[in-house]
């Protein structure tokens, strides 16, 4: 009985450690995606649909730096097009 009530509260622990690296994880990716934003409500939008969109697209982490960089300059260059041309 002993056995079975460690091997419960290690698995128990592990799965519990999973879910907070998995939550940290999640937290720094958006974290990321909305320091590239800045203050702007409309880009911050933006960039939180481009984070959705890599992970749909499966983004490797290391990656995902570049990949959400590259959108927010995307998106200047598409802001910056829309301000020129009114």
């Amino acid at each position: 009985m002993d056995y079975f009530i460690i091997a419960i509260i290690t698995l128990a622990g592990l799965a519990f450690h999973w879910w907070i690296f998995v939550l940290i994880r999640r937290w720094s990716q958006r974290d990321l995606a909305l320091s590239l934003a800045g203050k702007d409500p409309i880009k911050q939008a933006f960039m939180l649909e481009k984070l959705a969109e890599a992970q749909r697209l499966k983004v490797r982490r290391k990656d995902l730096d570049a990949w959400l960089d590259a959108a927010s300059q995307r998106y200047d260059a598409q802001a910056a097009g829309t301000a020129s041309s009114t």
